[in-house]
Formats: structure tokens, C-alpha cells, sequence
């Protein structure tokens, strides 16, 4: 009886692990995106300016560093996003900060605001449009 239980719990969970494996090969780039989006808080390019006004953010740039080099919004720091994971609790050690994200156009900045929320990070904001809607405003660059 009981090996007959083991079976069928290793057939349930096998299914189960087929079925999520199969959800995740049909996601796209903007199925993950459109995902994150319902998990995080965004600001247009107008409030992201607002806040930086305000001070009291952070304005974190998840673009490459070479991207970084070419302009960026004032005093921002720069963690690419294919670092971020490994280098967000020494760069920024406190999970309260309050931090405004963007990467070039939004979708970067949109997954990289949803892996800092799933790592503990309370006061995490995407700015929706990123660096060419803050360019395209004409707002102050460094």
C-alpha cells in the first residue's frame, strides 16, 4: 500500500512539474513583462522627475554600463541587469530605500523592479518609458 501511495504521488508530481515547464517555454518577453507589470508600481516620466525634485530616491539604471556612460538621470547609480541580483545587497543594503528604476525604454527596468520586490525591497517604482522618455522630456542629464 504504501509503495503504491509513493508511485502515485511521484506520477502527480512529475505532471505537475511537465505542466509549469510547459507554461514557462510558451512566455514571451512581453508575457513576462505584461506579468511583472501587475506585481509593481510604475511612474510616468513626469512623476519620476517629481520624485527626483523631492529628493529622497534613489534613481537606480539597470542599462549596460556603457549605456550608463552615455547620459544618465543626476546622482543615479548604475547596476546593469544582468548584475543585479548578485550586486543589490552590497550597493544598497537597505530594504527600505526608495528607489525610482528605469533601463532605456521600460522593460528592463519593469523585470528588474519585480526581482527587487521578490528580494525584499518595499519602495520599489519602475519609470515607465525609461531614459528615452526622460530624454524625449528634456529633463536634466549627466
Amino acid at each position: 500500500m504504501k509503495k503504491r501511495n509513493l508511485v502515485v504521488l511521484v506520477l502527480i508530481s512529475m505532471l505537475f512539474l511537465t505542466a509549469q515547464i510547459a507554461i514557462a517555454k510558451d512566455m514571451t518577453v512581453t508575457d513576462l513583462v505584461s506579468d511583472a507589470k501587475k506585481d509593481i508600481c510604475e511612474v510616468s516620466v513626469s512623476e519620476a522627475k517629481a520624485l527626483l525634485d523631492g529628493g529622497g530616491y534613489l534613481f537606480l539604471d539597470c542599462r549596460t554600463s556603457k549605456e550608463f556612460k552615455m547620459g544618465h538621470v543626476p546622482g543615479a547609480m548604475n547596476i546593469p541587469r544582468g548584475l543585479l541580483e548578485f550586486k543589490i545587497d552590497k550597493k544598497i543594503p537597505d530594504k527600505a530605500t526608495e528607489i525610482v528604476m528605469y533601463c532605456k525604454k521600460g522593460s528592463r527596468g519593469c523585470l528588474a523592479t519585480c526581482t527587487l520586490c521578490k528580494m525584499g525591497y518595499k519602495n520599489t517604482k519602475n519609470m515607465d518609458g525609461g531614459w528615452a522618455a526622460w530624454e524625449k522630456a528634456g529633463y536634466p542629464v549627466e
